[in-house]
């Protein structure tokens, strides 16, 4: 292992909720790192060793360690110049933005989409994606020191919700029509506003909870006529081999091309996580963050 990325979600594991519920300690946090190869299984024919290899997914949980057994079929080699930091830094994250714009909501150019979280791993990648489609993108952070950073990424507008309601703010600026598209990785209480945010027919696209399980929403709607609210997970679109390869494969050409920007907030020491824990779940970083063994 040279280095493994750091998610909202270890925090999770790590206070045993998740997948990590049940599991018996000691718990190693983490899903995702990039190494060489050192060692081959019989039959192998995927890889071989010395080969650079990047591998994300919840379902590989334990990943904040020196070495890895990994089956062959988890792995996906690095095309040449391709760096290590800015593999591992983009792949998780970037693969959540690809399926969600492409796969779980049809982004079509001159759609209005919500971003939540901006600033953060998958939010950054959402925010440039969604660009990339056509799409007029409003972004939400959590401070003003983050707003550069995302309108620098290309969103058209880019709200505080600390500061502002996001909800009134959307409403405004589309003479009360809404947006078509939220994608949401926060839940709480932010949930519920996001649904009313929504044009007639709009979609909410939900992929994770790391302000905590959304607050109880009346079902239906008064007054919103029809929308779409939809829940997805990275495995289900995934799957180990050509699928996650040839997603990755793209997004790392945008990546060498300069057409997709990937920050990394800091490098900790690996002994250091726990400090990288305690940024993260403060709020206080833009962009991803790593652990070096």
């Amino acid at each position: 292992m040279k280095v493994i990325g750091v998610n909202y979600s270890d925090t999770h594991y790590r206070k045993g909720s998740g997948p990590a519920q049940g599991m018996s300690l000691p718990l190693i946090p983490g899903h995702e790192g990039v190494g060489v190869v050192a060692a081959l299984g019989d039959g192998v024919t995927e890889v071989k060793i010395g080969d650079r290899v990047v591998f994300a997914g919840q379902h590989r949980l334990g990943t904040y360690k020196e070495q890895m057994l990994l089956p062959a079929i988890d792995l996906i080699p690095l095309p040449p110049g391709m760096d290590m930091k800015l593999a591992v830094a983009v792949l998780n994250q970037g693969q959540t933005a690809h399926y969600l714009l492409h796969d779980a909501h049809h982004t079509k150019p001159g759609e209005r989409v919500l971003i939540h979280a901006g600033a953060g791993g998958v939010g950054s990648n959402l925010v440039q994606m969604a660009k990339k489609l056509g799409a007029y993108v409003y972004a939400t952070v959590s401070s003003e020191d983050k707003v550069d950073f995302v309108r620098n990424l290309g969103a058209d507008r880019v709200i505080v919700y600390t500061r502002l309601d996001f909800k009134e703010e959307i409403k405004k600026d589309t003479d009360g029509r809404g947006v078509d598209a939220v994608f949401d990785a926060i839940g709480a209480d932010v949930l519920p506003k996001s649904l009313l945010s929504l044009v007639s027919k709009g979609h909410l696209v939900t992929y994770g909870e790391s302000g905590g399980p959304p607050a109880p929403i009346e079902w239906p709607q008064r007054g919103l006529g029809s929308i779409y609210l939809s829940h997805h997970t990275s495995a289900d679109y995934n799957h180990p081999g050509e699928e996650s390869i040839g997603r990755a494969y793209k997004i790392f050409r945008w990546v060498c091309d300069g057409e997709l920007k990937v920050h990394i907030h800091k490098e900790y020491a690996l002994g250091d996580a726990p400090q990288a824990h305690r940024d993260i779940e403060g709020r206080k970083t833009i962009g991803k963050l790593l652990l070096i063994p």
